[in-house]
């Protein structure tokens, strides 16, 4: 009894190391995912998921760098395939990275492969509200592009062979055959008419070297014209010159014949008023002489006195 209690606390103490040591080695590996890997999500809308599994390597520039977690669909209006990725934490994803399917031809294993275009840019930390993960965009790969051209010039030759088809309608190949007799016809009207052609041809260019001949001549007129222009133009001024130079001259005289004119006045009215003064003058003494005619008596019987005439001294 004592052995078997023995043996059973042993067994216990040693149940209980064994799922502490498990505890401490799931809380180490999951420490170590989280300070590891970082967790990313990819929408693929456009994209085949075709050979992608869970644990699909995921790659940057052909280095592997983490591993497809889990995907699946998401409805909605904008129906997509969400991939989840776990990447090393070292691993720069930035903010204008992008995600796209690459596929092996030979095997059809396809990996997610993701491309930097800048190294500069933020990194990618931000994490949506909906979002669990911050969100890679999609991208497109080289040989989608590829595959795009591709579509498109296929296409575009279906479209060519529709117009060609049309082209060559029984309308247009009859069209097509009146347009080649109608091009033989004239082209033997040509060779017909060939002389008179030629001749017309001549034609145009005599008149054309007529036209050149005109066209000196008249540069020639012109010419002449402006120099007798220029000519005309310097004896117009010249006489301009010498009008103003008269009018000048015949200004100034002008100026001296007034002052002369205006002497003259000056010297006619002063003899003037000596003229007046005289004849006054001799009007008074006239005038005095009379009245001393006028009564004989005293003039005769007069003592000898004499009266001093106007203008004359006692």
């Amino acid at each position: 009894m004592d052995n078997e209690a023995r043996y059973s606390l042993i067994g216990g103490v040693v149940l209980v190391l064994g799922i502490l040591l498990a505890a401490s080695l799931v809380w180490l590996m999951d420490g170590s995912e989280k300070n590891d890997y970082q967790n990313y999500s990819i929408y693929f809308r456009h994209q085949s998921m075709d050979g992608l599994d869970a644990n699909s390597a995921v790659k940057l520039r052909g280095v592997k760098i983490g591993v497809v977690s889990d995907y699946g669909f998401v409805a909605g209006s904008d129906e997509a395939v969400r991939v989840n990725v776990k990447l090393n934490a070292s691993t720069p994803i930035h903010i204008d990275s992008r995600a796209f399917i690459k596929r092996n031809v030979v095997t059809g294993i396809a990996t997610v492969e993701i491309s930097s275009p800048q190294a500069n840019s933020p990194l990618l930390t931000e994490v949506l509200p909906s979002e669990r993960y911050p969100v890679i965009a999609e991208g497109s790969s080289d040989l989608d592009k590829v595959t795009t051209d591709l579509s498109k010039m296929a296409e575009s030759g279906a479209q060519l062979l529709d117009k060609m088809n049309l082209l060559l309608s029984d309308n247009n190949r009859a069209s097509v055959t009146k347009t080649l007799d109608n091009l033989q016809q004239l082209s033997t009207q040509l060779v017909v008419h060939k002389q008179a052609l030629n001749n017309t041809i001549q034609s145009f260019e005599d008149a054309a070297i007529a036209i050149k001949s005109t066209a000196n001549n008249v540069d020639t007129a012109t010419a002449d014209l402006d120099g007798q222009l220029r000519t005309l133009t310097q004896k117009a001024s010249a006489t301009l010159d010498q009008a103003t130079a008269s009018m000048a001259d015949i200004q100034q005289q002008s100026v001296i014949i007034s002052k002369q004119l205006q002497t003259l006045t000056n010297t006619a009215n002063y003899q003037l008023k000596q003229v007046g003064r005289d004849v006054r003058e001799g009007s008074a003494a006239l005038t005095a002489t009379s009245q001393r005619y006028a009564n004989p008596r005293e003039l005769l019987f007069s003592t000898g006195k004499t009266e001093t005439a106007p203008g004359e001294s006692k």
